[in-house]
């Protein structure tokens, strides 16, 4: 594998590519017209224009990579995450022209893709699943004989969904039938596809997935947990690993059921088992991303492994060069996803250009970032402009840098979750630890992180005020 190409944009293409360097693998950039001058294409060693700015009309284009992949007569593409990185579709047109897609095959793509094929899928390895149906339902009055069966309160989710679209809660009978047709309707709207299920709803819930890694020798590990029940809108915001409240036994159950979901749809690379763990610390396998997750640093960091790396290697046909046994877990590390929102106005996105733009430094901090300094901020894409990384012998560390890291963070011009973080990180719930995916409505309001950010304007103000009156004793003191 001697050539790369990422078809993909900002923090995780120079991820990818400064991996593919370190390898020795040259490096293809593919961007869009409003792209032009990002970091990611002056990183490469090899850039080519592939559309306009919409990303339907660039880096969802996939006939058109293929097309760039070949004239450059490049080995491999890496999707990255986001865009076509689970379609099932493209790794197949990979396929079919020689060029190795570094992920998982189309079949297993497929299998994962769909919500209710993956929970077929996984049936016969002794997976614990959330009560729920097996199959897709529009009837609404028979989805709602099943609800009355389960019990509320009830979740209704698109079998195609992600990122927290097509999915409703339904605390009472009286609200199904609005909420099935409001599924529905969004289901259609997002993935062309309306068939949705219906599960049972677990309160206090805590969003724990599991690294899987596996080669096309048959040997599968898992690189244990991340924790990401911080989100906002059923998307994740802040995760860290390894998880405070799994035991040594929890983590080697849940890390033995992703291996076996893993091996259920004869996986091959770097994926994700996600797992929903309720109050009574029971475990149900949510669904499997097909993919490098956003989050992958934090397992990076605690394992001292490079999951790129590991990606590019299985794809080369290598046997993995780890066994389980060899995997150990190291200190503690946390990851702010820095997004171009406002917290203050119901994390809306803020778009803008990077009028300041100066990253965190020093040991146990990384960024993981796609910006420079006057660069604007796109409205075509995800708002996440990049990735704050802190990493501490204990959790208490690691949540101390971060805090150093956000206030040595200085963005000016759009606003971004820099704030939100510092809410996160010092929030008696976050410390402590018991927290579940509820945060958010629990504890924040843009008003609570309005009086924060007041009460810490003051002390700051406080503090200049007494170093100002200390130096002016110091400058009377005469000789």
């Amino acid at each position: 594998m001697k050539k790369i190409l990422v078809a993909n944009r900002g923090e995780i293409a120079i991820r990818v590519m400064r991996t593919a360097k370190k390898m020795g693998i040259k490096t293809v950039a593919v961007y869009s017209t409003i792209d032009r001058q990002s970091p990611h294409v002056k990183y490469a060693d090899e850039a080519v224009l592939i559309g306009e700015a919409p990303s339907n009309q660039s880096y969802l284009l996939g006939d058109k990579i293929i097309e760039v992949a070949k004239k450059l007569q490049v080995d491999a593409i890496h999707p990255g995450y986001g865009f076509l990185s689970e379609n099932a579709d493209f790794a197949e047109l990979c396929e079919s022209n020689n060029i190795t897609f570094i992920g998982p095959k189309s079949h297993a793509i497929r299998i994962m893709g769909s919500k209710l094929a993956a929970k077929e899928a996984v049936k016969a390895y002794d997976i614990p699943m959330v009560p729920g149906t097996d199959e897709a339902i529009t009837d609404i009055a028979e989805a709602k004989s099943i609800a009355k069966d389960i019990g509320f309160p009830i979740l209704i989710k698109a079998s195609a969904g992600g990122g927290g679209k097509g999915m409703r809660i339904v605390d009472k009978e009286s609200e199904f039938e609005s909420q099935m047709d409001r599924a529905i309707s969004e289901a259609v709207n997002a993935f062309g596809d309306g068939s949705v299920f219906i599960e049972k709803y677990v309160t206090s819930p805590r969003h724990i997935e599991i690294q899987v890694m596996a080669d096309t020798h048959g040997n599968s590990i898992h690189l244990f947990e991340r924790e990401c029940s911080i989100q906002r809108r059923h998307q994740k915001v802040v995760e860290e690993a390894p998880s405070s409240v799994l035991t040594p036994e929890l983590r080697s159950k849940m890390g033995e059921a992703a291996v076996r979901v893993a091996k259920a749809c004869d996986y091959v690379g770097a994926g994700t088992v996600e797992f929903l763990l309720d109050d009574n610390h029971n475990f149900y396998f949510l669904e499997m991303n097909t993919r490098l997750q956003v989050e992958h640093p934090v397992s990076e960091i605690i394992t001292n492994t490079d999951l790129v790396e590991l990606q590019i290697r299985v794809a080369r046909g290598e046997v993995l060069p780890y066994k389980q046994d060899d995997l150990k877990i190291h200190g503690h590390a946390l990851e702010l996803r820095v997004y171009a929102e406002d917290p203050l106005n119901d994390f809306l996105p803020s778009v803008g250009t990077l009028d300041t733009y100066k990253l965190p430094e020093g040991d146990g901090i990384r960024v993981d970032n796609g910006f420079e300094e006057g660069m604007e901020i796109p409205i075509y894409y995800d708002p996440m402009i990049s990735k704050l990384i802190t990493y501490g012998n204990t959790r208490d560390e690691a949540i101390a840098l971060m805090l150093k890291a956000i206030d040595d963070y200085h963005i000016e011009g759009i606003q971004t979750t820099l704030p939100f973080g510092t809410y996160v990180c010092e929030h008696d719930a976050f410390r402590s630890g018991n927290f579940d995916t509820h945060f958010v409505k629990k504890y924040y309001s843009a008003e609570k992180l309005l009086e924060q950010q007041q009460n810490e304007a003051k002390i700051a103000a406080l503090i200049a005020v007494q170093r100002y009156l200390e130096e002016q004793k110091i400058l009377r003191i005469p000789n």
